[in-house]
């Protein structure tokens, strides 16, 4: 087998170089086996996988990068109890109805206050008051809104990340594109405060939380379109949502099969 005959060390560019560099001749300075660099190359250069050619830009993508994000949002488990999966979709079904339902409701008149959906996320509200207290006055007023964005938006992540669960995330990202629309309401009411607080007034003897934000921003006098254009992102978020979750049990209804929950 002949040897590729090297004028400098290819490691620390040493020379001059042992005239015969067959194994296991190697650089006086460094210690390299000559042999085996000359080796290394060729061998890894077969070893990768020929890429069929392609003259088209360099998208700098990685596809792998795709891949894991593609099986992590659409999961799908070898085999999906029968159960479970029907249960999912009557869920799915409720939770589809009771989407429309809400976002079907006035802004302008903060008509979502009275949803039941309202109560569990005002506590999630007056919850992220208390936690944003230490960061300041402006934090603490806007970290009611936060709260009520953050924990639905924990709980997706957490079951996507931590539990593999797809479906169960998009019924978390279901329930921050409601939180979102519950908050627009109280955003176009800033302008002209008609919706009773927890104190039993409205917002004009204070208390009203984006009364005192956009008015520290200058934004009060567009607190209205931006509240309209806020029920709208939370309403596009929600349909997003549903069309997650369905696309998550279409592709598990071809891996359905009898009770797998008890076996």
């Amino acid at each position: 087998m002949s040897h590729h005959v090297y004028s400098r060390c290819p490691k620390c560019q040493h020379t001059p170089l042992p005239r015969e560099q067959a194994f296991p001749a190697a650089c006086p300075q460094c210690g390299v086996i000559l042999a085996k660099v000359g080796q290394s190359p060729r061998r890894r250069e077969n070893d990768i996988p020929k890429r069929p050619r392609d003259d088209g830009p360099d998208l700098d993508i990685d596809t792998d990068d795709i891949s894991s994000w593609t099986d992590l949002l659409l999961r799908v488990p070898p085999r999906v109890d029968s159960l479970m999966f029907w249960a999912r979709v009557a869920l799915l079904a409720a939770f589809a109805i009771w989407g429309v339902v809400l976002i079907a409701q006035d802004v302008r008149t903060g008509e979502m206050g009275n949803s039941f959906i309202h109560r569990p996320l005002l506590i999630f509200h007056e919850a992220g008051h208390v936690l944003f207290m230490p960061f300041g006055n402006w934090l603490m007023v806007m970290g009611g809104t936060l709260g009520q964005l953050i924990m639905p938006a924990i709980m997706g992540v957490a079951l996507l990340l931590k539990n593999r669960d797809p479906f169960g995330a998009s019924i978390g990202l279901w329930l921050f594109g409601v939180s979102v629309m519950d908050v627009a309401p109280y955003m176009y009411d800033a302008l002209d405060p008609q919706l009773m607080l927890l104190s039993g007034t409205t917002g004009e003897e204070g208390g009203h939380d984006w009364i005192y934000l956009f008015n520290s921003l200058g934004w009060l006098a567009k607190s209205q379109f931006i509240g309209l254009l806020t029920h709208k992102l939370g309403a596009l978020v929600v349909l997003l949502a549903l069309g997650w979750g369905a696309w998550v049990l279409k592709r598990q209804w071809g891996k359905v099969d009898g009770d797998v929950v008890r076996e």
